[in-house]
């Protein structure tokens, strides 16, 4: 795992300007750098060495020096790439999974894209032809980003590496302020920094003589088969993921995992087999601590568990960082619990495995449960309208926003698993004005593509598409690396989707199937999976309700400490260039009153106005 960053069309001091550029990200590769300067381009790398120790540097060039490369990433079926590139005459240097890419392009060209398995964002550089060659992973799981900066293009791993280039301008994009008010994190490919873009996951791009083509080459396909019966897809599932455990656990390094009290991690830990887990948790209420499900857990498989407590001062104090970290704000609140749990991984190994994409990929939220899951979804469609358009009058409460969603179409309600701010209370809250798009304009395109399929598998291909990506991958990235460590998530696997795109629905989501005398309603025959491979502790979290990454937001917002932290941000004067601060303020004064859980929407609000204070205005982070 490791970062990079690069330009075209070479200034004066590139050498200079391309170890800046590095340096915004040794956080990504703190074991060594590399650089490629030529004419055309320079070309910057940081390592994390996880494979080939020894001579794993980068950049690598290919025999006769024609082409350079630079990968971030892991690509777990690299050894049998290789043996057929060394049988068409391809001499390595390396045994790096790195070098194969490079050899592979030359070889095949783009179709190598579709023959890889792994987590990946690279660039090539044709030194003959002055063509640059980039793609990023199936799922998104690494990042890649790019900006038309006057006369050069950049890219890289992260937006930060871009600032100290002469020619980027840091102007921030409104749009994406008042798109990210809804979503609570930036949904499209442009970013909360104008004219820098984010390569959409399972596309690639040529960059030659200032144009640039991106191109999509995969695709999710959720196309159910429904001869075989339940217990034929459980077998399916469990034979595919330890094979796709077993692929994510190759490394020249001691791999762990993270552990909490659900499913997915618990899957994860038992069956790959590895000999410590990490945790973390807030307090002793187990409501938002699962420290005690996690050491009980980890006893039952045999394995160390460490954990840590984190405080609300050690929560709020680092959020600052984990902002800058982040790029682009995100108002996930368990964004901060991650880069916890990485920190106390990092002090003890260089790669865990994490439960990532399950949810997504299976079935696994809460929400995919509503479609068709009551008497009420049998109403006539008008009466169900009204009745919503009535809710929507009435203060938000969880009663009220059920019959509010119940009486709106599937794809005029759901954008994802967060919805923060519709378009009218966003536009009362902004003073600015800004061309941001309608939210059903961003989700139009994904729900184009699955029309005429069920309800839960149109929800899962968005998932898919804007949530896992914007939201769980961004953060799963950004605060890995943040603290040198590789986080694998073995669950996005190309082979395991092949698979679990042809699950029926009525065994991603049910109502009506059980097993003992539990009601297995959601990821239904995954957890059936994990329950065959793992220990009877599994069956305890294979019945839990999903909680996520639980963080006391709500329940400090009411304290007065950090009721007054949010409310000096709030009658900033920052806020007031963005806010009708009167507004914002009502939200945090009604949420710590009583009358409206606002947490989150505070917390949106919040995590833009410190991200904007890290990255515009006086701060210890951007110099």
């Amino acid at each position: 795992m490791c970062g990079f960053v690069g330009f075209t069309n070479c200034i004066n001091d590139s050498n200079v300007v391309i170890e800046k550029m590095m340096d915004k990200i040794i956080h990504r590769g703190p074991d060594s750098g590399g650089k490629y300067v030529d004419e055309g381009i320079a070309l910057g790398f940081r390592r994390l060495s996880i494979i080939d120790l020894a001579q794993g540097d980068q950049p690598i060039l290919n025999e006769d020096g024609s082409k350079v490369l630079l990968f971030n990433g892991e690509i777990y079926n690299f050894q049998s790439i290789r043996e057929k590139l060394v049988a068409a005459g391809h001499t390595f240097k390396t045994k790096t999974d790195s070098e194969v890419l490079l050899h592979g392009y030359e070889e095949y060209g783009k179709k190598l894209l579709n023959m890889l398995r792994g987590m990946f964002a690279f660039v090539i550089w044709d030194k003959n032809t002055k063509e640059l060659f980039g793609a990023r992973d199936f799922f998104g799981i690494k990042p890649l980003y790019y900006c038309n900066a006057g006369k050069s293009f950049l890219f890289g791993s992260e937006i930060k590496s871009f600032l100290p280039h002469p020619h980027f301008e840091k102007e921030l994009n409104t749009a994406a302020l008042e798109n990210y008010l809804t979503f609570q994190y930036s949904p499209q490919s442009e970013t909360f920094f104008k004219n820098v873009y984010k390569l959409p996951a399972a596309h690639c791009f040529t960059y030659k003589n200032g144009s640039l083509k991106v191109e999509r080459y995969w695709e999710i396909n959720f196309n159910a088969d429904e001869k075989p019966d339940l217990n034929s897809w459980v077998n399916k599932i469990s034979d595919v993921f330890h094979n796709s455990v077993e692929a994510h656990k190759i490394a020249d390094v001691e791999v762990g995992s993270f552990l909490s009290s659900g499913v997915d991690s618990s899957y994860v830990a038992a069956v790959a087999d590895v000999d410590k887990t990490f945790t973390v948790g807030f307090g002793s209420d187990e409501k938002y601590n699962e420290i005690g499900w996690a050491k009980e857990f980890s006893k039952a498989i045999g394995k160390e568990n460490n954990s840590k407590v984190i405080s609300a001062e050690e929560y709020w104090d680092i959020i600052p960082k984990i902002m800058y970290h982040m790029d682009e704000p995100l108002a996930d609140p368990a964004a901060v619990a991650l880069y916890f749990v990485c920190n106390i991984a990092s002090e003890k190994l260089k790669v865990v495995l994490s439960g990532e994409g399950a949810d997504e990929i299976f079935g696994g939220y809460n929400v995919y449960s509503e479609p068709n899951g009551t008497a009420y979804d049998r109403l006539p469609r008008a009466i169900k309208k009204g009745i919503g358009k009535i809710a929507s009058k009435l203060p938000a409460k969880r009663g009220v926003n059920f019959f509010i969603r119940k009486g709106t179409d599937l794809e005029d309600r759901f954008i994802g698993n967060a919805y923060m701010f519709t378009p009218e209370e966003r536009k009362k809250l902004l003073k600015i004005s800004t061309n941001a798009p309608d939210p059903t304009v961003i989700t139009k395109p994904f729900y184009d593509k699955v029309k005429g399929k069920d309800d839960v598998t149109k929800m899962q291909y968005l998932d898919l598409h804007l949530w896992m990506t914007g939201d769980i991958l961004l953060k799963a990235d950004k605060m890995s690396m943040a603290n040198s460590l590789e986080l694998r998530v073995p669950f996005l696997d190309k082979e395991v989707m092949s698979v679990a795109e042809k699950i029926p629905r009525r065994y991603r989501v049910t109502h009506t199937e059980k097993t003992d005398t539990t009601n297995y309603i959601t990821k239904y025959a995954m957890r059936l999976a994990a329950k065959k491979d793992t220990p009877p502790q599994t069956a305890k979290t294979a019945a839990k309700k999903k909680l996520g990454f639980p963080v006391p937001i709500r329940v400090w917002l009411k304290e007065d400490k950090y009721y007054n932290v949010v409310k000096e941000r709030f009658t900033s004067k920052a806020a007031n260039m963005f806010f009708n601060t009167d507004l914002i303020v009502k939200l945090l004064d009604d949420h710590r009153a009583g009358k409206a859980d606002n947490s989150r929407k505070v917390w949106t609000i919040y995590t833009f106005l410190v991200w904007y204070g890290v990255y515009f205005e006086n701060s210890e982070f951007v110099k």
